[in-house]
Parts: structure tokens; C-alpha cells; sequence
């Protein structure tokens, strides 16, 4: 296909030299967060470094964190995972969180709502991929929606609003790039929330959440083993290894995971494969070297939901208690409900895939250039081939009481290449304790987009269709280039030994050049065009320790993304404005009882600018403003050893504003897949006999949802449980290992029917949450 492409002077150029050896590269809770101590003899995953939680020995170590702190994911080294560390507070607020501060503090030193969720945590609480952590998190729900998988809703932003970053990177916008993901490999996953554009850069209104693999450790060299069968016929394989080797001062760590997730709907899985390998080399006390590869690759048959029905068609097989109201689209359904005979039908074409193939390529070095000055580097690069062949939309048309089918393909080739620079500074100005960081970053996105230029398309019956084959297919090709480039400054000044201010500024430049060619390889009218932002936003807020383990904190944060985040949705027709956000935020984090019992509250209030709302066909609407209130209250304790008890309850009322239209106005309505309450509550008994054993049960509340802008369809509020059980072999009984685990696991227990997602650019259909399933997993260690 012909294409014309714009040459456009950099007006920035910030990208330092060890950059430039990548430049050619082209590669193919708190329920969850409430990390608990280990509780011999069984610990399966590493756990990560913490710092202590007593703050006065935070406090002695103050002048020694130049050294002691490990650097920052998206900077130089990544944070080791040392087996021997300091003991996990309740709600893990003494991780450090690098997605959240560049300043290596912890999720308590920081002014805003962190929550990191372990490897451990992860392991205990049956969490398969990110989705499932994402649940887990206060106030976060999630969906795996096929054409945007691992979408997000948190604070009342959801999608690419939402920053997914891989190490602290950003690969492009969530409803573009992101895959389902297994969580095998991952060491963390952060959540930051609210508007986090220092950090991140452009983007994150609602936040950003960090996926940080595992890392290499220094001592003897552990292994780890975990297998696990569900009732679906799904199974999952890990395995890890890491240690130092018998070169002085070098480190490694190797996974590789293998799964295949079977859905509860007729012909739909997810295949995936990870393998990750790092090593960090010490070359002296003042250098330290390091190198990570990983390749992703996910495979699957997708299930794109269960359509509308009207109440009248489905008659005693309509269900009540998972979607209500009326809609109108194609036809007018009337009140509409989920037939219980599409519970397990699949609407998609036998020859229906999903492809994605993803590798990473990451290198830099940590060079102490002074005892108070770091300077820190890394380079990476990423390529991604991503591919979508399906039926997407299944719309029931009451004139005909048929199910409309529609074809869709798109395809993706993506190549990043990039660098991070960071220059810490540790000093003491006018007798207070200061930490700076300056950031430069640059980096540099190339993306191809073929698509489908017909959509075949038929009908076919609500129960028992015939579901035939996708038929032809022509293409047409969008391309895009994004660059960026950035400088940052984050600092934190002591100005007692309890009370910090906390802030940072980043100055942006995002340019973007897109062309769009049709079937015949002709260039569509606007195209080629080209368009640069150069926003500017920050942070300032304080921390104050006012007694022991109590700390207060408020923020005042910006950011800014562009207006649509899918840029290939926006036409040069419409506005190209710059989205904006900013929040106030203020809480407290309270450790006390002997660090046996933590709880944390924040209250926010945040508004973005410009915003792009979904209108249906693969189209925006400009929605104008969307607002932002909410509270959110995480507690967790232990009244006795064996006895830990958990639960959080987020509140967040979130709405248009100005979202006006020539059919009408949405001002005043929800974002979908927003709900209003989203509470979980949990408890454990551990069992120390001479098989230690533990029980535990979790529930979940998701409130109402509504699935588009228009608020004319609610997904109905529902409550899911899980509980499990496990027991540590040991290794009197079991000594082929040093450590293993037995878990058995009920999913959904009460078999509850429900709408998990929405996804507005498909109004017609609802994905429905898994029903009750049985899992059984072995863990090994040694």
C-alpha cells in the first residue's frame, strides 16, 4: 500500500546516549494487598525487600538511604527480591512502590493512595492473571473485554485512563496494547491512583498500575515449582529460579510459565506463555550492570459476550438480578435481560483468533558518581504483533428475533524504543534532609495498523446458531508515530523528622504524525496529519508522622494525556485538544498494635478536561468534563496469631458534565462500568499442627454499573465469595523438596449468575462473570 509520511523537526530532543545503541532495534489489596508474614514453614515466592516498619528505625537509617535504597523499576537496576527481609505490615505499606516515587520511598512516606500487591499475596489469594488483582485492589474492578483486554475502573476513570505500565514503562494506550496476562512471572503489581502523569507521563487520569516482574536475588540460589487443574479442564505450569552464580557479584533469576484458561462458554480459552530471564552484575562498589529479556505470547478463541434480549421474546428464560432497563440500537429491544439459554453459547465464528506475541529487551547500569550522587540509566526496546479475527458484535433485532452478526479484523505491529535517566541526589540543605531526582526520558513509537475494510456480516438464531466462518476480508491500514520526550524533577524535603513536603514537575512533549490509506492503497481525505502537546504537570503534597505509625498526607496532582487515548479512533476532523486532570487528595495511614493491625483512609475529588467517550461503532463523542468524589477505607488485622481479618469499601460518585450532543445530553450520567460501591471483606485461620494447614474465605460487592454513557442499561449490582484451603507437607513426609504446598479452591461458590464488563464500543452485549468452578494447585520450593 502507497502512504505518505511527514518529516518533522524533533522540537525536543532529550533521549541521553545509551539510547542511541538501541535506536535500530526491531523486536518481534486491601484485600489483595494486605501481604502477610510468612507463616513457616511454606513461603513459594520470593518475597521483596522492605524496609523496617518501626519509624524510628526509619528514621536512624534516614542518612544511610543513599545507599541502602534500591533504585527505581523504570530507572537503572531493578529492586532485587532478597528472601531475608524486613517483616510485611497488614496492608504492605512498607513496600517500596517505584511506580508511585521515583525517591525510592515507601508507600507510606508518599502523599497518595499506593497499594502493592505481592507475589505471595497473589499466590495465596488464587489471583491467575492481572484481572484478578485488579479485583482485589480497593476500589478497582475489572473485565477482560476480547477487544480490550485487561481494562481497568478505578476512582471513576476506566480503559486508558488508567496507565498499564510493564516495569515501569508505558507501551501506549490500554485499549490498544494491553494482553490477558498471567501473573506466574510477576514479582508486584503497584497500584497508584489518581492523576499520576509525573511518574508516567501523559495519560493516568485515574491512575496507573505497575507490572513488575521478578527479580534476581543475591544468596544461594532457590527454585520454585506451582502447577494447578480447574473443573473448566484449565490448567497453569511455573517454573522459577534464581540466585547468584558462581561469578563474583552476578546475579539471575529465570521464569517460565505456561497456561491455558478455558472459559465457561462454549469453544473459548486463552493460551499463554511467558518466559523472563534477568542478571544483575556487580562490577565494584561503585557499578553495577544489569540485563532482562522476556517474550509473552497469549492465543485464544474469545467470547464477546451475551446479547440483549427483550423480557417479551425470552419469556420464563428471562433472567432477573444481572442486567435491567431498556435500550434501543438497531431496533427497539424494550426492557431487556440476559436469556438464560445464552449462558454458554458462543456467537462467534469457528474460525474466530486472537494473537499476541510480545518481547522485551532492557539494559542499563547504576554508577555512583559520588557518595551522595547516583546516576542511574536504562534502554529498552519492545515489539509487539497483535491480531483480532472475529464476529464483535452479536445484536439481537426484534423485527426479526434473530441475533445480528458483524465481522471485524485488526491487526497490530508495534515497535518502541526508548531510555530512562535518572540523577539522584542525596544532601542537606540548611540542616534538612533533601533527596532530588532529575529524570530524563525519551522514547519512540512506531505502529501499524491494518483493519478490516468490509464487515461480513449475516443473522443467526439466539439458541443453537449456526456460526459459520468470518468469509472475506479486505483491508485498509492506518499508521501512527508517537514521540516522547521528558524532563522531570521530584523532590522530598524533611523539614522536621516527621513532617516532609513531597513534589515533583515534568515538562512533556508528545508528538504525533498519523496517515490512513483505504483498500486500494489511496490516502483517506485529512491524512496525512501531524500534531505535538507539550503539557506540563506535577505534584506537591506533605506527609506528617504526627505520632508513631500515624501519618497524614494530602496532595495536590496533575496530568494529561491525549484527548481520545486510542489515537486511532480520533479523526483529524475532530478536535485534537489536550485532555487534562488534576486531583486534591488527603487521608491518613495508621500502623499500630504491635504492627499487627493497620488501617488507611483518603478522600479525593478529581476532575478531567476534554474527555472522548465511546459512542458506539468504533466512534467518540466529545464528553466535555467528567468529575470525580469518592472515600476509600482499607483495614486489616490480627487479634490472634492464628485469626487475620480484612476488608475495604471504596465509594465514588462520578459524572459528565458539559456532554452535550446534536441527539441530546449525557451531562449528569455515570461512565460506564463505574460503580458507585465496591466493597471486600476476608478471613483466614491458619492451623499450626505438625501439617500446618489454613482456611480462608473472601467475599466481594460490586455495585450497580451502568454499560454505556447513555445509563439506559444497568449490569445489576452482585456479591461473589470464594474460599480456600491449604496444607504445607512437610518435609519429614515430603523431603524430595524443602517446602510444598497442597491448595484446593471453590471460585463463585454460590454459583451466582452476573455481568462482570461492559464494553461501550459493543453496547449490545454483556460479558457475564464466570460461574462456580474447582481448582487444585501444588506449589514445591528448593
Amino acid at each position: 500500500m502507497s502512504s505518505i509520511r511527514i518529516v518533522r523537526p524533533r522540537s525536543i530532543l532529550l533521549a541521553s546516549a545509551a539510547f542511541t545503541s538501541f535506536a535500530a532495534l526491531d523486536l518481534p489489596t486491601a484485600l489483595a494487598q494486605q501481604a502477610r508474614e510468612p507463616l513457616p514453614p511454606v513461603e513459594v515466592s520470593p518475597v521483596q525487600s522492605r524496609k523496617p516498619a518501626n519509624p524510628a528505625a526509619r528514621e536512624a537509617q534516614s542518612t544511610r538511604r543513599a545507599a541502602a535504597r534500591r533504585p527505581p523499576v523504570a530507572s537503572a537496576v531493578p529492586k532485587p527480591a532478597v528472601p531475608a527481609a524486613a517483616a510485611q505490615t497488614p496492608l504492605n505499606t512498607n513496600a517500596v512502590a517505584e511506580s508511585a516515587s521515583r525517591l525510592g520511598l515507601t508507600v507510606r512516606e508518599i502523599p497518595a493512595t499506593v497499594e502493592v500487591i505481592s507475589a505471595e499475596t497473589m499466590r495465596e489469594q488464587g489471583y491467575r492473571t492481572v484481572s484478578e488483582v485488579a479485583q482485589g485492589a480497593v476500589g478497582v474492578t475489572s473485565g477482560d473485554a476480547p477487544g480490550e483486554p485487561a481494562g481497568f475502573s478505578m476512582r471513576g476513570f476506566t480503559n486508558s485512563q488508567i496507565n498499564t505500565l510493564y516495569n515501569g514503562i508505558k507501551i501506549g494506550p490500554q485499549n490498544m496494547t494491553s494482553r490477558i496476562m498471567d501473573t506466574a512471572n510477576l514479582e508486584v503489581v503497584e497500584f497508584l491512583k489518581g492523576p499520576a502523569s509525573l511518574i508516567s507521563g501523559e495519560g493516568a487520569a485515574g491512575g496507573a498500575i505497575n507490572l513488575v516482574n521478578k527479580q534476581p536475588h543475591t544468596g544461594a540460589i532457590r527454585n520454585e515449582a506451582d502447577f494447578s487443574y480447574d473443573s473448566l479442564n484449565s490448567f497453569r505450569t511455573h517454573y522459577g529460579s534464581g540466585g547468584s552464580t558462581n561469578v563474583q557479584g552476578l546475579d539471575y533469576r529465570f521464569d517460565i510459565s505456561r497456561s491455558s484458561l478455558n472459559g465457561f462458554v462454549d469453544d473459548t480459552y486463552t493460551k499463554t506463555l511467558d518466559v523472563s530471564g534477568q542478571l544483575n552484575y556487580r562490577i565494584s562498589d561503585s557499578l553495577k550492570v544489569w540485563g532482562a529479556i522476556e517474550y509473552r505470547e497469549d492465543r485464544g478463541k474469545a467470547y464477546w459476550g451475551a446479547p440483549l434480549v427483550p423480557v417479551a421474546f425470552s419469556g420464563s428464560h428471562a433472567t432477573t438480578g444481572i442486567v435491567s432497563g431498556s435500550y434501543f440500537n438497531r431496533t427497539d429491544l424494550g426492557a431487556v435481560t440476559i436469556d438464560d439459554r445464552t449462558f454458554n453459547t458462543n456467537y462467534n465464528v469457528l474460525d474466530n483468533r486472537n494473537v499476541g506475541q510480545e518481547a522485551w529487551l532492557r539494559g542499563g547500569f547504576e554508577l555512583k558518581l559520588a557518595p551522595d550522587l547516583t546516576l542511574k540509566s536504562q534502554a529498552y526496546g519492545y515489539g509487539a504483533e497483535r491480531s483480532w479475527f472475529n464476529n464483535e458484535i452479536e445484536a439481537f433485532d426484534s423485527t426479526t428475533n434473530r441475533v445480528y452478526r458483524e465481522r471485524f479484523y485488526v491487526a497490530h505491529s508495534q515497535r518502541l524504543v526508548g531510555n530512562i535517566t535518572d540523577l539522584l541526589w542525596d544532601a542537606n540543605i540548611a540542616g534538612f534532609d533533601n533527596r532530588l531526582v532529575t529524570t530524563l526520558s525519551s522514547s519512540y513509537l512506531d505502529f501499524v495498523r491494518p483493519g478490516a475494510a468490509n464487515f461480513p456480516f449475516d443473522d443467526v438464531s439466539l439458541v443453537d446458531p449456526v456460526r459459520g466462518y468470518y468469509g472475506l476480508l479486505t483491508t485498509k491500514q492506518q499508521t501512527a508515530r508517537i514521540d516522547n520526550e521528558a524532563l522531570s524533577f521530584e523532590d522530598r524535603l524533611k523539614l522536621t523528622r516527621t513532617f516532609a513536603l513531597v513534589g515533583g514537575l515534568r515538562v512533556e512533549h508528545i508528538g504525533l504524525d498519523r496517515n490512513s490509506t483505504d483498500s486500494a492503497g489511496l490516502v483517506n481525505a485529512g491524512f496525512p496529519f501531524t500534531k505535538d502537546w507539550a503539557p506540563v504537570t506535577g505534584r506537591i503534597g506533605y506527609t506528617w508522622e504526627a505520632v508513631p505509625g500515624l501519618t497524614f498526607f494530602s496532595q495536590y496532582a496533575t496530568g494529561a494525556d491525549v484527548s481520545a487515548n486510542n489515537i486511532f479512533l480520533l479523526l483529524p476532523t475532530q478536535p485534537l485538544d489536550l485532555t487534562t486532570s488534576r486531583t486534591y487528595e488527603t487521608g491518613f495511614k495508621h500502623l499500630f498494635w504491635d504492627n499487627r493491625a493497620e488501617w488507611s483512609f483518603s478522600a479525593y475529588d478529581i476532575q478531567r478536561k476534554n474527555v472522548y467517550a465511546a459512542a458506539g461503532g468504533q466512534a467518540l463523542n466529545i464528553a466535555g468534563r467528567q468529575v470525580s468524589k469518592g472515600v476509600e477505607l482499607a483495614a486489616s488485622v490480627r487479634p490472634i496469631e492464628p485469626l487475620r481479618l480484612w476488608g475495604n469499601i471504596a465509594y465514588v460518585d462520578a459524572r459528565y458534565a458539559d456532554y452535550n450532543f446534536a441527539g441530546g445530553s449525557f451531562s449528569g450520567n455515570t461512565p460506564p462500568n463505574v460503580p458507585r460501591i465496591v466493597a471486600n471483606a476476608g478471613a483466614s485461620y491458619r492451623f499450626f499442627t505438625p501439617w500446618p494447614g489454613e482456611l480462608g474465605i473472601v467475599g466481594r460487592h460490586v455495585g450497580d454499573r451502568y454499560s454505556t454513557d447513555a445509563n439506559t442499561v444497568t449490569m445489576n449490582a452482585y456479591t461473589v465469595g470464594d474460599v480456600y484451603a491449604f496444607v504445607d507437607i512437610p518435609k519429614t513426609v515430603f523431603n524430595a523438596v524443602d517446602q510444598a504446598r497442597l491448595t484446593f479452591r471453590v471460585r463463585n461458590f454460590t454459583d451466582r449468575r452476573y455481568a462482570i464488563w461492559g464494553d461501550p464500543f459493543y453496547p449490545d452485549q454483556i460479558l457475564l462473570g464466570a460461574p462456580r468452578t474447582y481448582e487444585i494447585s501444588a506449589a514445591f520450593k528448593w
